[in-house]
């Protein structure tokens, strides 16, 4: 049977094109799950270190005193007041904790910019190609 699809040559040709046409998809088809693989691990690498940068925050935020909303008597509040004129220095750890959250912000908007900016560029190539 494939003797006689070898020998018309209409049918070769149409059986190429077959072939070369399904070689093309599945390289696309390649190629778009490629980029969304690489687009949904930046998202997990930046959504990790957004989770990271939050419980750091949270940890180190987590040692200031919160104000109290109850009401208190007259006499514990004048003494109250006159402590809460004094302003608290940050800690040490609360300025290295700005620090490091200052830090992973600029690199994690880096990031961001670089991302965007080259998604931004492949979809201005595949608008170029179409």
């Amino acid at each position: 049977m494939e003797l006689l699809e070898t020998q018309d040559p209409e049918r070769r040709k149409l059986l190429e094109t077959s072939d070369r046409h399904k070689r093309e998809l599945e390289k696309e088809v390649k190629d778009m799950s490629d980029k969304t693989e690489k687009v949904v691990k930046n998202a997990l690498i930046i959504g990790g270190v957004l989770a990271v940068s939050y419980l750091l925050v949270s940890q180190l935020g987590s040692g200031k005193k919160k104000k109290k909303l109850k009401a208190k008597s007259p006499a514990l509040a004048s003494a109250d007041e006159e402590d809460d004129d004094e302003p608290e220095a940050p800690g040490v750890f609360a300025q290295i904790g700005t620090k490091v959250v200052d830090t992973a912000t600029l690199v994690l908007l880096d990031l961001a910019k670089e991302a965007l900016a080259e998604f931004l560029k492949n979809r201005k190539q595949k608008d170029g190609d179409s």
